[in-house]
């Protein structure tokens, strides 16, 4: 912590405990007294003198009215219809960790597909001892495992690659969700088809128009892939791939397939369009990676930020967001108000859990200067989030994927924010 830092922490701690054991409401309290009596408080409202609406009415909740806002957006160009589309979770809204399903990032090839339980059917097939067919039922009778994993785009943050582009956590780092799903671990499944020894990739398909078929190695299917049918305790939502999609943990969500229909073991990838023409990582000389399906590192400030800029003028202030990693935990997050002169370690809210999302604060006492807001994720491997120059020096400025760069706002003297990039 340096000594700027510490001087804030101190200036808070002052700040917080200088109105006799009053605590965080000091802020407020102080408020009120200088404006005098709060009418909220001192009058009677018109929701405590009348009855109330019958949940009855909305039988499936739905968020009130003032959060209506809390919602999924596309970008208009960015795909050409809502056939083929891509939803934004509302990272800047949330806290916690795990995204409701109904505001959760979903992106769909072909259009979301209405395929009833019963209409469902899972065929392993190619080179194992017994092909087999599962009905939604069958499914239902293996033994059950819950996880929490993040899914997240290959494209995520992909618009930044040449420089700031949107504004809003939303849009650069908003094609992400975590969600605890409920399922058969592949494994359990392929053990009951019986695979041979020559079978070494899997190669997975949907049953939707586009089917989207990717090969995934032999080892992680039997590693920690889930066939799963429940998230976050309900049934999957149709855009997420009702009734049965596949959950493939840290690596790239297109090959999370959804309305997933056919596993076939193979001898080799099938090097289909979607992990050819499409997911690899175009190099500056103009050659490409393959095989890039782990998801490094990443972190962003959801708060403050452009969607959510300083309302409550100067004095304490939270500032909070989300790191993952597709290698394993996040084991810390450093933050920097002034673009990565200065570092300090922020609070993890929970310990960081394998390849899921952590949330992370810093408390600060903002006197209404200017800040570059940026954080640095680190993981269980020992890997650091890398800069956009880091990147670029590797990579050059021809990629679209897997771009994990440090991000950064500006946040202004009246608590606007921009996206914008420094050197």
């Amino acid at each position: 912590m340096t000594t700027k830092d510490k001087g804030l922490s101190t200036s808070r701690r002052q700040f917080l405990t200088g109105a006799a054991a009053a605590g965080a409401g000091a802020v407020a309290a102080t408020a009120a007294k200088a404006a005098g009596p709060d009418p909220l408080i001192t009058e009677l409202q018109d929701w405590a003198s009348s009855t109330g609406a019958g949940v009855d009415a909305t039988p499936y909740g739905l968020p009130i009215e003032f959060e209506s806002d809390v919602v999924r957006r596309n970008v208009e160009w960015l795909t050409a219809d809502t056939i083929s589309s891509i939803n934004f979770t509302p990272i800047h809204a949330l806290d916690g960790t795990i995204t409701p399903q109904g505001c959760a990032f979903e992106r769909h090839h072909s259009g979301a597909i209405e395929l009833k339980k019963e209409d469902y059917r899972l065929m392993i097939n190619g080179l194992v001892d017994t092909p087999l067919v599962f009905s939604y039922e069958d499914l239902e009778r293996f033994p059950r495992e819950n996880r929490v994993y993040f899914c997240e785009c290959a494209a995520n943050t992909g618009m930044e690659w040449a420089g700031a582009q949107l504004n809003g956590a939303q849009f650069t780092h908003g094609m992400i969700h975590n969600m605890e799903y409920s399922g058969v671990s592949l494994r359990t499944l392929l053990n009951e088809a019986g695979v041979k020894p020559e079978g070494k990739w899997i190669f997975v398909e949907g049953a939707d128009a586009s089917s989207n078929g990717r090969s995934i190695p032999l080892e992680k299917a039997m590693d920690d892939v889930l066939v799963a049918f429940k998230a976050n305790g309900e049934a999957l939502r149709m855009e997420h791939g009702y009734p049965v999609r596949l959950v493939v943990p840290g690596w790239e969500g297109n090959m999370w397939i959804k309305w997933l229909r056919r596993i076939e073991v193979t001898e080799i990838a099938v090097e289909s369009r979607e992990e050819t023409s499409k997911y690899t990582d175009t190099m500056e000389d103009g050659t490409s990676r393959k095989w890039t399906w782990e998801m490094d590192a990443k972190s962003i400030v959801t708060s403050p930020s452009p969607q959510m800029p300083i309302k409550h003028g100067h004095g304490p202030l939270v500032i909070t967001g989300l790191a993952w990693s597709g290698r394993g935990a996040i084991t810390g997050v450093d933050v920097t108000i002034d673009g990565g002169k200065t570092w300090t370690k922020a609070r993890l809210a929970a310990p960081g859990q394998d390849k899921a999302l952590t949330r992370f604060y810093l408390d600060i006492d903002w006197n209404g200067e200017e800040m570059f807001l940026q954080s640095r994720a680190r993981d269980a491997t020992g890997y650091v989030q890398p800069t956009k120059d880091q990147l670029r020096e590797v990579r050059g400025l021809n990629s679209i994927y897997h771009n994990n760069c440090i991000q950064t706002w500006w946040v202004k003297s009246d608590g606007e924010a921009e996206n914008v990039e420094i050197s």
